[in-house]
């Protein structure tokens, strides 16, 4: 029987803690992905010349690219 306190969850609780468990991953996500932008801004500052072969090697692999 469900508990009384929990009216929103489901009969063995498992849709919310699902939609919940979700909710977290995707922020969690959101925040790693925010953080590795910012190193790799960080990275590419300190970087320059690195930064930039790796510049001219993306691009001369898009152009080499066939869709």
């Amino acid at each position: 029987m469900p508990d009384p306190e929990e009216p929103e969850r489901k009969q063995d609780g498992r849709a919310t803690d699902r939609l919940d468990g979700d909710a977290e991953r995707r922020r969690r996500r959101a925040q790693f992905l925010r953080e590795l932008n910012e190193a790799k801004a960080l990275r590419d500052r300190v970087q320059p010349r690195r930064a930039r072969a790796a510049r001219m090697r993306q691009q001369m692999r898009m152009r080499t690219f066939r869709w």
